[in-house]
């Protein structure tokens, strides 16, 4: 309107700090997202630093630390809180969806095949001999991704594949599976045909879950609030209910309902591991080749602690297992490997640099003879 004046123009040295604080610590911003904003305006850092340090109380993982620990983990991110956050945003998303350039991306292998999923669809290709492309029973091979269709309109948030079969969590927490089960991994019931497609849990209906590991004819599923069901092949103890019994149906692991919720699961060959809000790490199943980490060879039935990471107070964040070997990542960096060379058992411990990596993932490979790890930063 004539005659009214411009809005003033005002700097961000301006506005309220304590208003600039709430909105910088909503939990909507990354560790990347306060780095820009202090480039933006050098009066802001002490702001984003303290914003960036408030971020990382409320994590489980660094309020679960001993003041010791978190003192360790600020010096080796060189006294910067934001990349203190940048670690710990990045151990969160290590198992999980990865943010590209293309849309949120998962990936997934088995034995011959492989696993995508692309902004909540998921595609599949390679072999599909046991149904574990779920295209169907007329497809034997796919050369390149296809889109695999779901009977649910939920999106797809997390997957898993193995030598026979595969699963997905969908984002209203429904469990699917589809592959060869003769085993009864499927968790279908005593059903020992392949299913061709994507099929619902049934006995999951009601109960909540995030994650799926899938091990050679068994499968672990994480519910949302921490509980542990398996189902499938329990030949060397693998489902963790105290025996050898397969189950057709996904069990709870009534061990896990006692101790702190379990935050993330994996399976190797014939074993599992589970990683518990507290930073404990538990192990059961086959131990093959100390893959275990309890210094012996005996299968455990049940979840059992190792007791090494207890002894050194050490807190784990995130674990990965292969054929015989196993991966764990603690919250200041450290990444420890169980393994079997020449017929000794050897935990490897490897410092990494949480101050340099944007994003650090994980893996475990075990291909013949020989052991490989990798870890990536970018």
């Amino acid at each position: 309107m004539t005659g009214e004046k411009a809005p003033r123009a005002f700097s961000m040295e301006e506005l309220p700090g304590h208003l600039i604080g709430e909105v910088l610590t909503s939990g909507r911003l990354a560790a990347g997202d306060l780095a820009r904003l202090e480039a933006t305006c050098r009066a802001l850092r002490p702001l984003a630093e303290h914003a960036a340090s408030r971020l990382c109380a409320a994590r489980a993982a660094f309020a679960a630390m001993g003041s010791a620990a978190r003192g360790e983990l600020l010096e080796r991110c060189g006294g910067s809180w934001k990349k203190v956050l940048r670690f710990l945003q990045s151990v969160e998303q290590s198992s999980g969806t990865v943010q590209t350039s293309s849309g949120n991306m998962q990936v997934a292998t088995g034995r011959y095949h492989t696993l995508l999923v692309h902004d909540s669809s998921v595609y599949s290709c390679g072999s599909s001999l046991c149904g574990v492309l779920g295209h169907g029973p007329d497809t034997t091979q796919c050369a390149a991704f296809s889109r695999v269709p779901f009977p649910s309109l939920s999106c797809v948030v997390n997957i898993s594949a193995s030598h026979n079969h595969a699963a997905f969590v969908m984002e209203s927490g429904e469990v699917f599976t589809c592959g060869d089960n003769s085993s009864l991994c499927c968790g279908h019931g005593e059903v020992g045909r392949t299913i061709f497609r994507p099929t619902q849990i049934e006995a999951l209906k009601g109960i909540s879950c995030k994650q799926v590991a899938t091990g050679l004819s068994f499968t672990v599923i994480l519910t949302m609030d921490g509980q542990v069901y398996t189902c499938g092949s329990n030949t060397h103890g693998q489902l963790g209910h105290g025996d050898t019994i397969d189950r057709a149906t996904p069990k709870i692991v009534e061990l896990f309902e006692g101790l702190a919720p379990v935050v993330q699961v994996a399976a190797g060959v014939s074993y599992t591991y589970a990683v518990t809000d507290d930073g404990t790490v538990y192990s059961f199943g086959s131990c093959t080749n100390f893959c275990l980490g309890h210094g012996d060879q005996h299968d455990e039935l049940r979840p059992r602690a190792i007791q090494s990471f207890k002894r050194r107070n050490i807190h784990v964040v995130r674990v990965s297992a292969g054929d015989e070997h196993a991966v764990a990542l603690d919250a200041l960096g450290h990444v420890s490997i169980y393994y079997l060379k020449n017929y000794l058992s050897y935990a490897v411990t490897v410092s990494c640099s949480p101050d340099r990596s944007e994003s650090l993932k994980f893996a475990g490979l075990y291909m013949g003879q020989r052991l490989l790890w990798s870890i990536r930063s970018w």
